[in-house]
């Protein structure tokens, strides 16, 4: 069975509606992990990592280093039992996915891509209000650049628990 599900798409684009679905549906519990988990355990300045007005996102050396070993200890708790759903924005598109096959090697691992219309995103982003304006049209495609997927799902017309029910159609096979 599926050990780890790794949900990559932009900002807004409903990772995480599906993330909380997907825990409702499978057996047993998952773990819901994910880059904002990472980010919100950084300290405010000076973690290599910075939001630009525009919605950029510009990662440094001191941040990916710290996201390395972030990644590795998700793969460790996988590797130890855990179900583990990885919510995931793969800013260095197939490079970011390259990091977690490396990490996750030997695990069952479902590889999922979660689209949604940069219009549509981005009126999510502005409603949501925690997330600087620009950054979810702006990784809408950029986060799928050169990445491979077991399933893709499109959030842009599809609720997050029709996402959640053909993903976990999978795992369960």
């Amino acid at each position: 069975m599926t050990q780890v599900i790794v949900l990559n798409g932009g900002s807004s684009s409903g990772k995480s509606g599906i993330v909380r679905c997907l825990q409702s549906l499978l057996p047993g519990p998952w773990l819901a992990l994910g880059t904002d988990t990472l980010v919100d355990a950084l300290p405010r300045t000076g973690a290599g990592i910075e939001f630009g007005a525009d919605g950029s996102v510009t990662v440094g050396p001191g941040f990916r280093a710290v996201e390395a070993a972030w990644i590795a200890g998700v793969a460790a708790t996988a590797a130890t039992g855990a179900h583990i759903v990885v919510d995931e924005v793969f800013l260095g598109g197939a490079g970011s996915q390259a990091e977690w096959r490396k990490a996750l090697r030997g695990l069952d691992v479902l590889w999922v891509g979660v689209r949604c219309d940069a219009a549509v995103a981005a009126d999510r982003e502005v409603a949501r209000g925690d997330r600087v304006p620009g950054m979810a049209a702006s990784q809408a495609e950029l986060v799928h650049e050169g990445v491979t997927y077991d399933v893709v799902v499109d959030t842009t017309r599809a609720e997050a628990m029709a996402c959640a029910r053909e993903i976990a159609a999978r795992v369960m096979r």
